[in-house]
């Protein structure tokens, strides 16, 4: 029993409150009241800062209504059990002080692990409020290695209390770090592919991305440590090893600038002479549409005579990146395309085959087509 807990108890039994019975009573109703009070408190507090342009001070004051009730109901409770033990004398209350210290420390590892959270959500509305671009996968990344250090530090000082050697810890984890580290070799490289992922930064959260070598494609909904998550189009999550990302080729559609067309299109052979007009009113068709960029690569020539047709291709870059506003401008431009063709009396042409023969295949009557239907003249009778 510590010298606090002897000092509190004497103070209770000299205002008149010497039944052990009547001081865990007036205990366990202290830590009640005091429990009761911080959280009307926080109550109170978390409105009125949340009406402040920092979201620091709101995020502090949220995040410590919890930790502080369990440090409180902790402390009370463990100081109540003393006084039983005092009074008993059973030997299972010696293991409350250790109890004790681990819960508080819990309770106070668990406000800034609290506060961490809650400000990364704050922060992160705050700013896309504001209309600000947020850096999720570097923010997460922040996130994650703050809290693992609260954690880490938490779980030394807990080792300490308890009566363990810090530093008899920190060798032996060195020693059974080498071992670990040839057993879990695997989850290494996911750790530091993750972490990998976190500097290079080749794609973030909500980035459409693929891969060429493997069959992955959709939508970064998730970046651990350990693995990727990504939402195919088919709503199917792929749960991706993040080692994997060092030994494949990643494209990152998202990042795109500009979407392009490159489409080829043919008229008939007849309509041969048109082609250089036609070809003209296209790209100025495309250098005056609103939603091509004409300051990207634009090109539109002859190409080719192919079998059934005159070819020309079109080459040139949306201004959008929008995949459904893409194929709208694509639908627009290739329409406009079909007008200017029409509009020059030709037409689109489509596979055909014509064929030519060497020459007409004489008409002969029905007698000649035979020769047995020839008639012979009659033998003579003579």
């Amino acid at each position: 029993m510590t010298n606090g807990t002897e000092t509190l108890i004497q103070l209770l039994s000299t205002v008149g409150l010497g039944s052990w019975v009547v001081q865990v009573f007036v205990v366990v109703l202290a830590t009640a009241l005091l429990a009761f009070a911080s959280s009307r408190l926080v109550a109170r507090l978390h409105p009125t800062l949340k009406r402040t342009p920092s979201v620091w001070d709101e995020s502090l004051v949220e995040a410590l209504g919890p930790p502080l009730r369990v440090f409180l109901w902790v402390a009370g409770i463990a100081f109540a059990i003393e006084i039983i033990q005092n009074e008993v004398g059973a030997t299972i209350f010696e293991a409350v002080d250790p109890i004790r210290d681990v819960g508080l420390i819990a309770a106070v590892a668990w406000f800034p692990v609290r506060f961490i959270r809650i400000a990364e959500v704050n922060f992160i509305t705050d700013r896309e409020a504001k209309g600000e671009e947020v850096d999720r996968a570097t923010l997460d990344a922040i996130v994650k290695l703050l809290r693992l250090s609260v954690m880490i530090t938490a779980f030394l000082v807990a080792l300490q209390t308890l009566g363990f050697s810090v530093s008899g810890v920190l060798a032996f984890g060195g020693i059974g770090g080498i071992a670990v580290g040839f057993a879990a070799k695997d989850l290494l490289a996911n750790f530091f592919g993750g972490l990998m992922i976190y500097l290079d930064r080749p794609f973030a959260i909500g980035d459409w991305i693929r891969s060429p070598d493997r069959q992955i494609e959709g939508t970064v909904e998730r970046i651990g440590w350990r693995l990727t998550v990504i939402r195919g189009f088919d709503t199917r999550p792929l749960y991706i090893p993040n080692s994997a990302f060092a030994n494949i080729a990643v494209e990152n559609p998202s990042r795109m600038r500009n979407r392009r067309i490159y489409e080829t299109i043919g008229i008939r052979y007849d309509d041969v002479a048109g082609m250089g007009a036609i070809v003209g009113d296209v790209e100025a068709m495309l250098r005056s549409h609103a939603d091509i960029d004409a300051d990207k690569f634009l090109m539109v020539n002859f190409d080719a005579f192919a079998p059934s047709s005159l070819d020309f291709f079109v080459y040139c870059y949306t201004r959008t990146i929008d995949w459904a506003q893409f194929h709208q401008v694509k639908q627009d431009v290739l329409l406009r395309i079909a007008e200017i063709i029409a509009g020059h009396g030709a037409e689109i042409a489509f596979p055909t085959s014509t064929v030519h023969l060497a020459g007409d295949i004489p008409q002969v009557g029905e007698n000649a087509a035979d020769p047995r239907s020839r008639e012979e003249p009659p033998p003579d009778a003579g």
